[in-house]
């Protein structure tokens, strides 16, 4: 159950003596993928909105997919505009810039630090 509807975040998960503060996301996986894109949206009677999200404000997301009933913890802080998480060899086999999603099961043992932040891929 969400604390509200005017924060970033969801809810707070107590680990490690820190309060994080966490967005849940759910995602279906598509062609062996679960595309995550770090934004806000929202209707209103004046149409569609989409604005960037404040990565400063959320500590982790956690995305839960129905396909493989697991959830993975992405900081975005580690990522520019969103993060594709693969669950399965794309068609070519390529490797090189694959992010994994079984690299993402595990909730993060601390946040990461500003030098680790800098050296986003």
């Amino acid at each position: 159950m969400p604390l509200t509807e005017h924060e970033a975040f969801d809810l707070v998960a107590y680990r490690g003596r820190r309060f994080w503060r966490v967005q849940v996301r759910y995602r279906a996986a598509v062609r062996g993928r679960i595309d995550l894109r770090f934004r806000t949206s929202w209707a209103d009677g004046h149409g569609s909105h989409n604005l960037a999200m404040d990565k400063e404000s959320v500590d982790v997301i956690c995305v839960y997919c129905p396909d493989t009933k697991l959830c993975y913890y992405v900081d975005p802080r580690r990522f520019s505009k969103g993060v594709t998480l693969r669950i399965s060899p794309s068609a070519n086999n390529q490797e090189k810039g694959v992010v994994w999603a079984k690299d993402f099961l595990r909730f993060p043992e601390r946040p990461l630090s500003s030098v680790e932040r800098a050296g986003r891929f």
